[in-house]
């Protein structure tokens, strides 16, 4: 029984995390607005940087990426929170009910994998050469995030036992 509290309680936490952070991009939403437009513009790169064919300057362009990654933000959260409620409403259920119940939870860790890792990392990092940026580097923040998340989704995925 307590491993299968620390599961839901973990993917309750991301839940809380990403909708957190959903709701701050919304409210406060020229702060993270800036780094989209600075990371897509590539306006802080290494001068002479040869990939600058990539960099993208249209505001609406900015402006659908920032809304994108707000609505998958706020979609991994309402999947781990409704994961984290099915889960617990599974608690003291058979083992594979409650593996059943994690269905939510997985598939919401996998967004938020793909938003910190893929986003951040692969498209922002690498493609759009984020790293090469002092002032809008965001690669560690997001290594934070993509590591708890693959924490908690190999946690998640030990499979359960019988409560005796």
């Amino acid at each position: 029984m307590e491993l299968r509290l620390a599961k839901v309680a973990l993917v309750a936490s991301l839940a809380a995390f990403a909708l957190v952070v959903a709701y701050d991009n919304i409210v406060d939403y020229d702060s993270n607005y800036q780094f989209v437009r600075h990371v897509l513009s590539m306006d802080t790169t290494f001068p002479g940087n040869a990939l600058m064919g990539r960099a993208i300057t249209d505001e609406r362009v900015w402006r659908a990426a920032y809304a994108a990654i707000i609505a998958a933000e706020g979609l991994t959260g309402l999947l781990l929170a409704a994961g984290a409620a099915r889960m617990a409403l599974n608690l003291a259920a058979p083992a594979a009910a409650f593996e059943r119940a994690k269905g939510l939870a997985y598939l919401g860790g996998a967004l938020a994998f793909l938003i910190w890792f893929f986003g951040f990392m692969v498209v922002a990092g690498e493609y759009f050469s984020m790293w090469q940026s002092r002032e809008w580097n965001g690669q560690a923040a997001a290594f934070r995030l993509y590591t708890a998340v693959l924490g908690v989704l190999i946690l998640l995925a030990l499979p359960e036992r019988e409560i005796r």
